[in-house]
Order: structure tokens, then C-alpha cells, then sequence
């Protein structure tokens, strides 16, 4: 449900209040952005990974047991690759607000989410003039 103008600017006046009156709390609720830390995630596997080929290379040359950390390094570093970049539950990669084109709105059945219900009891109360 699209907000108001009038909707609009009270939620810019207190989003603006609670930035003056707090500024590490607005920053903290604003929160990060996941595509960016996946990002993030994905470029240090990569110099992981090349970081354990050299030890693995360099184990070859002088000790064996070198060689043995620079194969956990890539391991690992190919474990935190595939996860980053893995779509993930929380809708990474997805629209999240986009409904399910499959479910008819107010169909709160048995299995229907908390926020379908809280949609549902909302719609009810605008019909009725609350």
C-alpha cells in the first residue's frame, strides 16, 4: 500500500528527528547492505585461495607442512566463496517485497505468514473505517 504525500513527509520528519537525536542508533537500524558484504566475502576467498596456491607452491619448495596449510587455506576459501555466494534465505537477490504470485491476497489460511495476517487485519480495519 503506497503512503500519502502527507504520509510521506511525517515519516521524513521523524526519520530526520531520530538521525539528529541519535545518530548511531539511525545508523545501526538503517543496517548494511548484504550485497555488499557477499561482495566483500567472495573478494577475500578469492586472495585466499591464490594466497594458499602460493603457500602450497612455496610448501613444495621448502617444508611439506607448509604445503598442508596453504590446501586448508584454499579449502577454506572455497567453503566461504560458495556461501557467499550461495543466494541465501534472508531474499538476497530477490524482491522480497514482491507477493507470491501464487497466493490471492487475504488468503490467511492455516499457513499463512505473520505479516499476510497483519496485511488481512489491516485491509479489514480500512473497509471498516477505523
Amino acid at each position: 500500500m503506497a503512503l500519502s504525500e502527507e504520509e510521506r513527509r511525517l515519516l521524513e520528519q521523524m526519520e530526520a528527528a531520530l538521525a539528529a537525536e541519535d545518530p548511531k542508533l539511525a545508523h545501526t537500524l538503517r543496517g548494511t547492505n548484504r550485497r555488499g558484504v557477499h561482495r566483500r566475502r567472495a573478494a577475500l576467498a578469492g586472495v585466499g585461495f591464490f594466497a594458499g596456491v602460493a603457500l602450497l607452491l612455496a610448501g613444495l619448495q621448502t617444508q611439506w607442512w607448509v604445503s598442508v596449510i596453504g590446501f586448508v587455506l584454499m579449502f577454506a576459501s572455497v567453503a566461504v566463496a560458495v556461501t557467499a555466494w550461495r543466494p541465501s534465505e534472508d531474499g538476497v537477490g530477490q524482491d522480497s517485497r514482491r507477493p507470491d504470485p501464487t497466493r490471492t491476497p487475504g488468503s490467511g489460511g492455516p499457513n499463512a505468514g505473520f505479516m499476510d495476517k497483519m496485511e488481512e487485519r489491516w485491509r479489514r480495519r480500512q473497509d471498516e473505517g477505523f
